[in-house]
């Protein structure tokens, strides 16, 4: 496998490019927004300046990565002469079908489609496609450069042949691959979400405080962040549309999203990216303070 695609320069799309380049992929970063594409490119290069300035990384290796990145704006071109596709776009069913339905007419025959999709379905996907057998999931996790883990999910009809692939090609981008199988939020989303919507039941029952409740969880079962302060780095929309998926998925109440979610997402208050959400987030700032909606 040698030429990879990454579709989306958002936070994850300029994290999984980078991790290819780095360990010697020639990557193209897709996406049709060109301001989109010129953060990303700044994001990667800090990105790999901060591990050079840690010592984890050669100013060569640096410079090097970078020699293996390309940008487009064009899907039928970044795609053209792609061996791995890897869709990192927003969290929406009706847009990743779209694509992967593209996709599966202008990249060769032997490409496989990967989605980082963290909740919906790879055999859905895979059905709007004509390769089936070759549409997986490669849901790595926030931040790409630093997290070991991804979660490897087989559609219903992807081939034994593709998941050793991918499997394989996690390892030489020195992460831990686990493979799991298509069933609503897959092993990540469907443990982590209950957890993050209990802790929002649990504030929006006035059983504790934001801070109160992050500080149980950090230090009493030892959670490097605690899960409201997750749900706002991961963003309290995505968490919504990932519980709403399970929720649909599987037919549970106990999937079903606490009300004072929905009003937040509702309202605008989406966690880190929208400057609010359980914590007030200010640009450049490492202090965790708690928004003033839910301040005693």
């Amino acid at each position: 496998m040698l030429n990879v695609a990454v579709i989306g320069s958002g936070t994850m799309g300029n994290g999984i490019a980078h991790v290819f380049a780095q360990h010697g992929f020639p990557v193209t970063l897709i996406d049709l927004n060109q301001t989109a594409l010129d953060k990303a490119w700044t994001t990667i290069g800090k990105n790999l300046d901060r591990q050079v300035a840690k010592g984890g990384l050669s100013e060569d290796a640096k410079n090097a990565t970078l020699g293996r990145l390309q940008r487009s704006t064009s899907l039928a071109d970044g795609v053209r002469d792609a061996d791995l596709v890897v869709e990192a776009a927003t969290e929406n069913v009706s847009i990743k079908l779209d694509l992967f339905r593209q996709l599966d007419e202008l990249t060769k025959a032997s490409c496989i489609l990967a989605t980082n999709t963290s909740s919906i379905s790879i055999t859905r996907i895979a059905a709007a496609t004509q390769r089936p057998d070759k549409i997986i999931g490669m849901h790595f996790m926030n931040p790409v450069p630093v997290m070991k883990l991804v979660e490897v999910i087989r559609g219903y009809a992807t081939s034994d042949e593709v998941t050793k692939q991918v499997m394989d090609l996690s390892r030489q981008l020195e992460k831990v691959p686990t493979e799991v199988n298509d069933y609503p939020g897959f092993v990540a989303n469907r443990i982590l979400m209950p957890m993050i919507n209990e802790a929002i039941i649990t504030l929006h029952e006035g059983v504790a405080g934001v801070e109160e409740i992050d500080t149980v969880m950090k230090l009493g079962m030892a959670h490097p962040m605690g899960p409201l302060q997750l749900a706002d780095f991961i963003g309290l929309d995505v968490c919504l549309a990932i519980l709403n998926v399970l929720y649909d998925g599987l037919g549970n109440q106990k999937y079903a999203a606490c009300p004072l979610l929905v009003n937040m997402v509702t309202a605008g208050r989406l966690g880190a990216k929208s400057g609010e959400g359980f914590y007030s987030w200010t640009p450049g700032s490492k202090e965790l303070v708690v928004a003033p909606r839910f301040r005693k």
